[in-house]
């Protein structure tokens, strides 16, 4: 019955579409999803040295292998951004939802473990207007729209190659459009305003593999170590192309003279490669504290459309962590988990000079449900971050994110015993 909600779900979430606002994710493929799991989440987006059999943390496969051999897990969230947008004096505030993920994790044989989840890669949406004096001209009105984005379904699976030693490997395959639109209006009534209509369908392959190790310094001591490594992936993508010339204003609905279609031109979406690690301390299954770092080759991106985007390596950092008074105590209050991290990212893409980086804090907490078993749970997080500056005249974006994940545990493979 879960599978078959779960595989619902995953066709609702990939027909759904990202709703964001936010000038920077017109450069690109959009504003890239950092985000972790719901619950790692929480803790600044720690992932690579975390495993858990009760959760599932997709940004490392080999974390898979924790999979407990006797459970189905499955895992879903979503989130509410209230976004403040500012540009020297003028300010704009917005509020949207985003779908998060949806997963589905389970035992294969007693040394593999496979997990199943759709999420999205990279999200568009912006809405830009300008204007200019020309001289001999008079004023000209610009203004540019874009939404859209890129999902990734992926199938991933860990190997457990000996005591504490384990390796993984997500196959995912990337789809999505990427929508965007231009008008150029006059407001003198003899010249021919343009509307510029320019979309691209991308789908290809996507690899990223891992490893953690894990190691026991007496009875209360855990220290876990991970790396992920994402290959350069060559996505195919395919441009449709119109241009019409109009007088007045632009209304969606009307026909109007074509001045320029194409349609069919084909060209590659490079995704350039990544590398990461992290460390993990957990103290008696109480306290857990971890730490990432992340390297992204983004100097090596391309596109198959003509762009003045300037883009440029970069460092992501996170840490975090969790602590769970007494994670075998039958008391609510007792199993209940309390999380903080921060994140920060030096940013890849360069706007007038002005590289646009990221910064966020997180607090969140996990709420067992006793309803269903033990280690199905509620993961509420709260988190503050801010994007861009105002220098040069750029934006800055100061948001506030509301998460909500929904974990779910259940026993397979066991009969029920009658009195």
């Amino acid at each position: 019955m879960c599978i078959w909600v779960f595989c619902c779900l995953c066709v609702l979430t990939a027909k759904a579409q990202n709703e964001i606002s936010t000038p920077y994710s017109s450069h690109g493929i959009g504003v890239l999803n950092r985000s972790s799991d719901g619950i790692l989440d929480a803790m600044g987006g720690v992932s690579y040295a975390m495993q858990n059999p009760y959760y599932i943390n997709f940004r490392n496969p080999a974390s898979y292998a924790a999979f407990d051999s006797l459970s189905f897990i499955a895992d879903a969230a979503a989130s509410v951004y209230s976004s403040h947008l500012t540009e020297q004096q003028i300010s704009q505030r917005n509020t949207y939802a985003k779908p998060g993920y949806i997963a589905i994790g389970l035992p294969v044989t007693r040394h593999w473990r496979t997990s199943v989840g759709i999420k999205p890669f990279s999200d568009i949406g912006y809405g830009i207007e300008n204007s200019e004096v020309i001289d001999d001209i008079g004023t000209v009105n610009y203004t540019y729209s874009g939404k859209g984005g890129v999902n990734q379904l992926y199938w991933g699976n860990a190997f457990k190659i000996c005591k504490g030693l384990s390796i993984g490997l997500n196959v995912s395959y990337l789809f999505g459009s990427v929508y965007s639109s231009s008008n150029t209006e006059f407001e003198v009534g003899n010249l021919f305003n343009t509307y510029v209509n320019d979309a691209y369908f991308v789908d290809g392959i996507y690899l990223d593999a891992g490893l953690q190790y894990f190691f026991n310094i007496g009875e209360k001591h855990r220290i876990g170590i991970g790396a992920v490594y994402s290959n350069t992936a060559y996505i195919w993508a395919k441009e449709k192309l119109l241009v019409n010339s109009y007088s007045g204003t632009y209304v969606p609905t009307t026909l109007y003279d074509t001045v320029l279609f194409q349609e069919g031109l084909r060209g590659t979406l490079n995704i350039p490669q990544s590398v990461g690690g992290g460390l993990s301390y957990t103290f008696h299954d109480k306290l857990t504290v971890a730490a990432d770092v992340t390297w992204n080759n983004w100097a090596k991106f391309q596109f198959m459309k003509p762009s003045h985007d300037t883009l440029k390596n970069s460092i992501s950092s996170s840490v975090g962590i969790q602590y769970i008074p007494d994670p075998l105590s039958n008391k609510f209050f007792k199993k209940m988990a309390f999380r903080a991290g921060g994140k920060y990212s030096s940013g890849e893409l360069v706007v007038r000079n002005k590289p646009i980086s990221e910064f966020g804090v997180c607090i969140g907490v996990g709420v067992p449900l006793t309803t269903f078993n033990t280690h199905s749970s509620i993961n509420i997080m709260f988190e503050y971050g801010k994007t861009g500056t105002l220098a040069n005249d750029l934006v800055r974006q100061n948001y506030f994110r509301f998460s909500f994940c929904f974990t779910l545990q259940e026993r397979w493979y066991q009969r029920v015993k009658l009195d």
